[in-house]
């Protein structure tokens, strides 16, 4: 009764008006046979390549013979079925799913391009490829194996090509010696350093070869690479690249091999003439698409960034990847036993608090407990099945609420430190060396930042005591020590630099601490009576200022309420008032070119930034934002290893670079050599990039990576 007046509005505004004076002309709305190559261009452009064919399904009747005179398809002979199917406009219900590609495919392939590819299997005419080769000045090459590990990975053959439609396969001997002797003739095309190498994911090819004692060196093209710097949010595999860029349909190698799975064949028992059309065909497509990207980097100025940075980091990641770093399995089988001991603890409480046993990883039984038993939420929300949301977030805001929640995080974050990490990190160990060899990626990240995949060591958990402790099983070698260098809130310096922030600028240069000197300008308090609380507020203030945090987000973080979020947010803009300007002209920018950059050029894409939807907007909006700062630090961390592994070289020190962790590097050092290597990663590390404001770099020493962060 008390709402009425809204009831009968909501009726209202529900009720569908019948006589509202709209205008319909029959005609308009006539459905037509669309032009299909435009849209077949369009839906090219955008990546619709199912609807293509969904389209032409729509319309198969009407336009069958449109499509077959403009995509050149010969139509075989129809089935009784078909026929009846065709008469009531409905042939696409009986059409295989290869019909249909075929059918509205207008991709070539190796059977219709003009190509020329040889196999070259004897000394004396490789010495004249290579001769030819290193007449060039662009080559691309590529390596077929055994294996995508590039750590046991065989050779089976290499392939060259120069020119678009030619390439040359070289099949290698089972006989690993007899590969050697093939190489040594190849040594002087990989090793020339004004010849530019070109080839799609050249990390791995580069690690093949650096296994068999070849080392590619001088200027260096990996078109992954390069269309990762020119569409760091779409796809970069070569049969992807080519059917957009090129129109051409690769050879598939699972139509060599097999799918994958256990009875997955290998390359080696491909016949010669097979292996040659497939590996020649992959050194052919990848040149044409450095003919491509190579001009198209220069035309967005991405030059730079693509030779100065990620070609040569693309060399220090691969020593690093074979490199490896040692892990310590008895130290990860006793953190099994204590986590394993602590999980049932906390069960045990858990179901005491309850007053009933239940099954701890059902999210259908936990909701029933918290929300039908304990009534922890009379608003608990409900999955698409009808049970309880009892995911961490939804957990998270119900902690001050009952201590039973704390206990079922805690329950959950051990449960994940020991599948995740504690008891699968001894099967990733490599038997011919005892180590864990990650595999770095520089084009998952959309950022800038590198991505660790299997294992990935990037994600192990630092601020909880348990989660530290895992990192105690990654030790040095006899006779060495770890070295840990991490640098202090760099994203933080950086947006103080990006945005030109005196107040914040000079606080850094000052050497205070940014949190407090922060908290006494928002409380308006001299820095000695700032208290931890306050630090604190202020601390997650300046992180989320960076990731676009709004005044809701900051009330669930801090405990305060919305208005004081509110006017905390308004208070900190006061006090660095060319922050704010800044954000605000990064999405003027943004609106304006479509993309943001980095301190060194590398760009972030938002094609929402001007989108009608208000959520899709405000997350490009916050990327405008974000990904300057974040993609700036990525590049700085990038630039101290390209310029940390130059120094060790230089002064040939045994001292290796092991891992990247986001802001932190870690290194393995012979004792004489950890003083000097400190300077040099210290030294490298504060002074990648030139700023105003002091990067600062702590640097820790220990026999595992444990004590040494």
């Amino acid at each position: 009764e008390a709402s009425a007046e809204r009831g009968i509005l909501s009726k209202k505004l529900a009720t569908i008006i019948c006589d509202a004076p709209v205008e319909f002309h029959q005609e308009q709305y006539d459905l037509e046979t669309p032009d299909f190559e435009k849209v077949k261009e369009v839906f090219e452009e955008i990546e619709f390549r199912r609807l293509y064919e969904n389209l032409y399904r729509a319309f198969a009747p009407a336009a069958s013979a449109t499509v077959v005179t403009e995509v050149e398809v010969t139509v075989t002979e129809t089935t009784p079925q078909q026929k009846a199917a065709q008469a009531v406009g409905q042939l696409d219900l009986f059409a295989t799913y290869e019909d249909l590609d075929q059918a509205t495919s207008t991709k070539s392939t190796i059977e219709q391009n003009d190509h020329l590819y040889q196999f070259v299997d004897n000394p004396k005419a490789q010495k004249i490829l290579v001769n030819n080769l290193l007449k060039q000045k662009v080559v691309c090459f590529d390596t077929e194996t055994t294996s995508l590990n590039e750590l046991e990975a065989e050779l089976v053959g290499m392939s060259f090509s120069y020119k678009k439609g030619l390439a040359y396969y070289v099949p290698l001997s089972e006989d690993q010696g007899e590969v050697l002797q093939t190489l040594e003739i190849f040594r002087p095309f990989f090793e020339k350093e004004d010849l530019v190498k070109v080839a799609h994911n050249l990390k791995f090819d580069y690690k093949i070869l650096k296994r068999y004692n070849i080392t590619v060196k001088g200027a260096m093209f990996d078109t992954m690479i390069a269309h990762y710097l020119l569409n760091p949010d779409g796809r970069h595999g070569m049969d992807y690249l080519s059917e957009v860029y090129l129109n051409y349909k690769p050879v598939s190698i699972e139509t060599i091999i097999g799918k994958k799975g256990k009875k997955q064949g290998n390359f080696r028992d491909a016949d010669l003439r097979t292996q040659t059309d497939y590996a020649a065909e992959d050194a052919d497509v990848t040149f044409q698409l450095y003919e491509l990207f190579a001009p198209q980097l220069k035309k967005e100025n991405l030059e730079d960034l693509f030779f100065s940075i990620e070609m040569p980091l693309m060399e220090v990641l691969a020593k690093m990847e074979l490199e490896g770093i040692s892990l310590d399995e008895k130290w990860l089988a006793q953190e099994s036993i204590d986590l394993e001991n602590d999980l049932r603890q906390l069960e045990s409480k858990i179901f005491e608090i309850s007053g009933e046993e239940f099954n701890m990883n059902s999210p259908k039984q936990l909701g029933e407990i918290l929300f039908e038993k304990m009534q922890l939420d009379p608003k608990a929300k409900k999955t698409k099945t009808g049970q309880y949301a009892t995911s961490e977030d939804v957990l998270q805001k119900l902690s001050s609420k009952h201590e039973i929640i704390k206990h079922i995080l805690e329950y959950r974050t051990y449960q994940k430190l020991k599948s995740t990490y504690v008891d699968a990190l001894p099967s990733q160990i490599e038997k011919f060396d005892n180590r864990v060899h990650t595999n770095f990626s520089q084009t998952t990240a959309a950022t800038g930042r590198l991505a660790s995949v299997n294992p990935n060591l990037q994600n192990i958990p630092i601020r909880t005591l348990r989660g530290q402790q895992i990192r105690g099983a990654f030790v040095s070698a006899e006779g060495k020590k770890i070295i840990s260098a991490d640098y202090s809130q760099i994203e933080l310096r950086l947006i103080a630099e990006i945005s030109g922030e005196d107040n914040m600028i000079k606080a850094f240069q000052n050497g205070e601490d940014i949190h407090a000197s922060t908290a006494a300008k928002l409380f308006n308090i001299p820095l000695e009576e700032v208290s931890k609380t306050q630090r604190s507020q202020a601390k997650t203030v300046n992180f989320g200022i960076i990731y676009g945090q709004g005044a809701f987000a900051l009330a669930e973080q801090t405990g305060l309420s919305r208005t004081e979020a509110k006017q905390m947010i308004e208070a900190y803009f006061e006090t660095y008032p060319k922050l704010k300007e800044y954000m605000a002209e990064q999405v003027r920018k943004a609106r304006e070119v479509g993309y943001v950059e980095t301190l060194l050029g590398r760009k972030r894409h938002l094609k929402d930034i001007n989108s009608n939807n208000f959520v899709v907007r405000g997350h490009a909006e916050r990327n405008a934002v974000n990904a300057p700062v974040q993609g700036s630090a990525a590049d700085v961390v990038k630039m101290a290893m390209i310029k940390i592994q130059k120094e060790l070289e230089k002064e040939k020190l045994q001292t290796k670079m092991l891992l990247q962790v986001h802001d932190e590097l870690i290194f393995e050092a012979p004792i004489d050599e950890v003083e000097v290597a400190k300077n040099i990663i210290k030294m490298e590390m504060e002074n990648a990039v030139e700023t105003q404001v002091p990067l600062l770099v702590e640097v820790g020493v220990g026999n595992n990576w444990l004590e040494a962060h």
